[in-house]
């Protein structure tokens, strides 16, 4: 694989129908040259947890202005080309952005590398196999960990010392597969669920952490089932 796009993404949490993308980070590579590059913040429209601040150093202020995920999202597309992907976990970072392609109605369907299932195969004596330790471990240089372009970076030279080191031994392992992720589409929330999950503010005197309008019909119906359970029906 000489050529592709090293991806990364900074998430709100683990699971892409529920957490949402607050950064993106893309390489593109041609023969071991980086091309090009595509980094942005995203505003989630939402509350970003404490615990992901803390990690990636992303806050709710430094979002805010940002584009939304459907405008970054064309964009990425857009540099992606046809182009096979790489990342250190690739299906983590995949399946956060089919979720939203599908949502938008765009065709996301890629071929792709994972470093980290090269690592486990080539190099199985190493106690972890974690982007920073296999970075520490060919002494690859990086200034901010757990940031999205700079983790695409820092993958893509892991990936350049695996192809240097165990290509020509073992070529197969590095043919790009077809990534498989199923999603439905989730429309988006319904008239009905605004006006309801409204009345439902309005009557506990709660705020949500997430703009409604940004919520699919699946979140909408998790908020309001998370509000009755805690605080209980609207009682006329």
């Amino acid at each position: 694989m000489t050529e592709y796009v090293a991806l990364d993404l900074e998430t709100t949490g683990l699971e892409p129908a529920r957490d949402r993308i607050i950064e993106i980070g893309a390489i593109k590579v041609r023969n071991k040259e980086v091309v090009e590059e595509y980094g942005t913040l995203i505003n989630p429209q939402m509350e970003i947890p404490r615990r992901i601040t803390e990690l990636t150093g992303i806050s709710n202020k430094m979002v805010q202005g940002q584009p939304y995920i459907a405008q970054a999202l064309g964009k990425l597309l857009e540099f992606c080309e046809d182009l096979p992907l790489l990342g250190h976990n690739l299906m983590f970072d995949y399946s956060f952005v089919k979720h939203q392609a599908v949502n938008a109605g765009m065709e996301f369907e890629k071929k792709g590398m994972d470093t980290l299932k090269l690592a486990r195969v080539l190099l199985p004596e190493l106690p972890s196999r974690s982007l920073q330790n296999l970075r520490v471990f060919y002494e690859i240089p990086q200034e901010d960990a757990h940031r999205a372009l700079e983790d695409a970076r820092t993958t893509y030279l892991l990936y350049e010392r695996l192809r240097t080191e165990f290509e020509e031994k073992e070529p197969e392992l590095f043919v790009p597969g077809t990534l498989i992720y199923k999603v439905k589409r989730q429309g988006p929330v319904t008239a009905a669920q605004k006006r309801y999950l409204q009345d439902l503010i309005k009557y506990h005197r709660i705020e949500l952490n997430v703009e409604i309008d940004s919520l699919t019909k699946n979140e909408a119906s998790r908020e309001i089932d998370k509000i009755l359970s805690t605080y209980g029906k609207i009682m006329r």
